[in-house]
């Protein structure tokens, strides 16, 4: 969240601290002889003083580098003690101007004005900061919700592709015609991809494990179109099984490597996936198409995006003439807003 400075109108400031001179004489009324010049010095003194420490007070809430909904005691102590110098200062000019009084109470009186003054300027500007904060951290939960929904969207449209969906039931009519053995197999994992497709789209996270089984489910579907020009390594451990990963994470990666590169029994694909630094890495080597199919990134960059806004994490992507490698970042747990 990005910190604004807080600002208050310049006219709340000069007035309640006119005010505040003006309520520091009132006792004076009391007296058997008022005196208009103490009076009036009096409240000079605490206006100045007021306003000296509405700006100072601003100053430090402003000059902190990370804002916090809680209170800063040291930040306070400092302002207190900033406070009381100055107000001795001012109690010095004070008796500068009128020597005939007393200056011991007079002090012990106007430092307790002083460090009541001050906290009604820190506590007034800690609520006015802390209810601008809670404004934009419910600004900024709204965004992440927003931009949530979006990817959810982004990723079903990839995940329902009509073009997948064209060549599977393509595969399925072939199979059929053929009386393929493993044509029920067939029909059973395309209805368990979509049944995941239909399960995981309202989820933020699911496991890793639960993840593999949508690859295998896709994986099925694309080796009964290509046969053996698809060939797929999994070394992940037991250990990741329980890690959290955004739902068809690994699927869009996988559905990237055969879009984009040359998938044939004579030169197959080979995609592999582990884990290597606290990270999951899927990787292949670069075959590339002649014609690639129409791609406009949607799906690495809905990766991406969920991630970012979802976990605050970056994936890191590593290409060169022979490989093509991305690498997820390990979730072992997730607190939600």
């Amino acid at each position: 969240m990005q910190q604004q400075k807080i600002k208050i109108s310049q006219a709340i400031i000069w007035i309640s601290s006119i005010f505040l001179g003006i309520l520091s004489s009132v006792p004076q009324l009391a007296y058997h002889e008022f005196n208009w010049k103490e009076a009036i010095v009096n409240s000079a003194i605490t206006a100045a003083f007021s306003i000296i420490m509405w700006y100072a007070n601003i100053y430090m809430l402003n000059r902190t580098a990370k804002r916090r909904q809680q209170i800063s005691y040291s930040r306070l102590m400092v302002v207190l003690a900033f406070g009381m110098i100055i107000m001795f200062g001012l109690a010095w000019i004070q008796q500068l101007i009128l020597s005939h009084i007393n200056f011991g109470p007079v002090m012990l009186m106007v430092e307790v004005r002083g460090i009541l003054i001050n906290l009604v300027c820190y506590m007034s500007l800690t609520l006015l900061q802390n209810n601008y904060t809670g404004q934009q951290i419910q600004l900024e939960l709204e965004k992440v919700k927003s931009d949530n929904l979006g990817a959810q969207y982004e990723l079903l449209k990839q995940q329902i592709n009509p073009h997948f969906l064209f060549n599977s039931l393509n595969t399925l009519k072939l199979m059929a015609e053929t009386h393929d053995e493993e044509t029920v197999d067939f029909i059973v994992k395309l209805s368990d991809f979509y049944r995941f497709t239909l399960e995981s789209r309202k989820l933020d996270l699911i496991s890793v494990q639960e993840e593999m089984k949508i690859v295998d489910a896709y994986l099925f579907l694309q080796k009964a179109r290509f046969g053996e020009g698809i060939k797929f390594t999994n070394d992940l451990g037991k250990e990741t099984d329980p890690t959290l990963i955004p739902p068809f994470t690994l699927q869009l990666l996988v559905e990237n490597c055969i879009k984009h590169n040359i998938v044939s029994q004579s030169k197959p694909l080979h995609i592999k996936i582990y884990t290597a630094d606290d990270q999951i890495v899927i990787e292949n080597p670069i075959q590339r198409k002649m014609n690639t199919e129409d791609s406009l990134g949607v799906g690495l960059d809905n990766i991406k995006m969920r991630y970012k806004h979802l976990l605050e994490k970056e994936i890191t992507i590593n290409s060169d003439e022979k490989n093509f490698q991305i690498k997820l970042p390990l979730i072992h747990e997730y607190h939600h807003y």
